[in-house]
Formats: structure tokens, sequence, C-alpha cells
């Protein structure tokens, strides 16, 4: 996705309709507070009434949360960069996350609003419910979705952090720069948020030390108001 100006202040205008313009935007802690009663009533749920022990709990959690890293790996590389042909599937990749790359700077468009979220999460924990059935273990969707669910979190928070502030550790530097260049040098990289893993595993991780920050380009991508950066060296 490729726009003639990145637009530093303001937003796109996805719908005419004020009130259903306002459904697309929110607040990460909206996002949080939606979740974390769900997640805490999941595990509840599994410790309580499905008698799921303490080791299955976090080997399903963890492994919610790992099925959430490569989730958003390819959702990102295979949907939001989706390469349409049409006016109307051009017209939903930049409703879903073109927008996004026009506006980086609107941090009401960082998270997936509440109403879409919930239908997907709602699609999502049923096709995991359907496996876990098939595989005889219908239960353990409860402890497995969780930790999804908190990988989605980690993941949003991560994007809205990354396009506000520094990063607060050195070596959390290659993160920030992967997503920096995703936006400003090439999108058919740097595909993951929360992590490089898949990155690296598939071949897309920018080549850092070939690559030069441009530390103007990435202070537009940032909306939070800060001093210049102080450089990081990197080993």
């Amino acid at each position: 996705m490729k726009f003639e100006k990145i637009h530093n202040k303001g937003q796109a205008q996805i719908f005419k309709n004020q009130y259903l313009e306002y459904l697309t935007k929110t607040h990460p802690l909206v996002i949080w507070g939606l979740y974390v009663p769900i997640i805490g009533f999941m595990l509840y749920y599994s410790s309580t009434r499905l008698l799921i022990g303490g080791g299955g709990m976090v080997l399903l959690f963890a492994g919610g949360m790992i099925a959430w890293s490569l989730f958003e790996y390819f959702i990102h590389r295979y949907v939001f960069h989706f390469m349409a042909q049409s006016e109307r599937a051009t017209r939903i990749v930049y409703v879903i996350h073109g927008n996004h790359h026009e506006y980086p700077r609107d941090k009401e468009r960082l998270f997936m609003p509440p109403v879409p979220s919930l239908l997907i999460a709602s699609t999502l924990f049923s096709i995991s419910y359907t496996v876990c059935w098939l595989l005889g273990v219908p239960g353990n969707a409860f402890a497995f979705f969780p930790g999804f669910l908190l990988g989605y979190l980690s993941y949003g928070t991560m994007h809205y952090a990354i396009h506000a502030w520094n990063p607060p550790f050195k070596w959390m530097k290659p993160l920030w720069r992967n997503h920096h260049l995703h936006h400003y040098k090439n999108d058919h990289l740097g595909f993951g948020v929360s992590s490089t893993l898949w990155d690296h595993v598939f071949g897309t991780m920018f080549d850092l030390k070939k690559e030069k920050e441009d530390q103007e380009k990435v202070q537009e991508l940032m909306f939070s108001r800060k001093k210049p950066a102080r450089k990081l060296q990197e080993h």
C-alpha cells in the first residue's frame, strides 16, 4: 500500500455516517477492559468447572499466545496487505489496515474497535472450540483461548507503544525499527509487531545492520510529543 502522501495529522474518513465512523475508533484501555474479564472468566471456568490441572493450564495458555503470534504474522502479511485487484477489495483492505499506513499517527485506530473485535474473537473461539472438540478435548479451548486473547492484547499494546514512544530498553530497538521500516521503507517486509520471530522464520525480517535509520521519517510515524530520540547503539 503506497500513498502519494503520508498524513501526519488528522484521520481517514472510513464512513460518511458519523455513528458508523465513531465505531471505527477506540482506546487501548477500552479493549483491555473488554477482554480481561473474559480471560479471567475462561481461566476460572477451566480450573473450577473443567478441572484442568495447573500444568495443563500453563501449557494451553502458552500455546494460545504462540498461536496468536503466528496468527498475527499471517493476517498482517496476507490479509492486511492483500494485493487487491478490484475496487471493492481495495476499499476493504483500506478500511481494515490501509488507513493506518496513510495516517500512522491516528492513535484511535491502533486497536481493532470493540464491535468487529468481538465478532472476530467469537468466530475464532468457535473455531478453537470445534478443533478441540474434534480432538476429543473441547474444554481445552477455555484454557487455550485466554492465551490467544492475551497475545492479541500484547500485540495491540506493543503497536500502540511503537507509534507513541521510543523503545524503553535497548533490546527492544530491533522490534521498533522493524515496524518503522515496514511503514516507510518496504511494506512487503517486517510483518511482526509483537515479535520478530516469524519474520526471521519466514525471511521477511529487515536486515537492520544494513538499513540506515531515518529519524525524520520515524518521528512522522509517532504521535507523542517528545524530544528527538537519543540514538541507541546496536551490537
